[in-house]
């Protein structure tokens, strides 16, 4: 198995429950992970944090996703931080201008698995 003990994963998310879920089965694969509840709190702690993995919501108070990613992929800093999209925009527009922004994964909460998407975060995180 992959290890990933000690990376950081950011997880933006304002669903608390959803939150609290990817936090605990992140955290069992051996990552470090860190929650943000809004757009503005998620960039202030990829800038302060460098994560190796960020999980967005799109759908967040006070900065959208997209914003979020904007300003990453604006800041050479933050740019290369692969980010992984969970969010229950399913339409192919947002799957579109979600990767155009350089989201590396594109989820849609309603179809996804935690298994699943827990499995690829361990994949991006090691192939790092």
């Amino acid at each position: 198995m992959a290890d990933v003990s000690g990376k950081k994963v950011l997880v933006i998310e304002d669903d608390v429950f959803l939150a609290q879920l990817l936090t605990n089965r992140i955290a069992k694969v051996g990552a470090v992970v860190l929650r943000a509840v809004d757009g503005e709190e998620g960039i202030k702690m990829i800038k302060e944090n460098r994560p190796d993995l960020v999980l967005l919501d799109l759908i967040l108070p006070k900065k959208s996703g997209f914003e979020l990613l904007e300003d990453m992929r604006s800041d050479p800093s933050t740019q290369g931080i692969p980010v992984i999209i969970v969010s229950n925009l399913g339409q192919e527009s947002d799957v579109v201008r979600g990767k155009e922004l350089g989201a590396v994964e594109y989820f849609v909460k309603a179809k996804t698995s935690i298994d699943g998407l827990v499995e690829r975060v361990k994949a991006i995180l090691s192939e790092g």
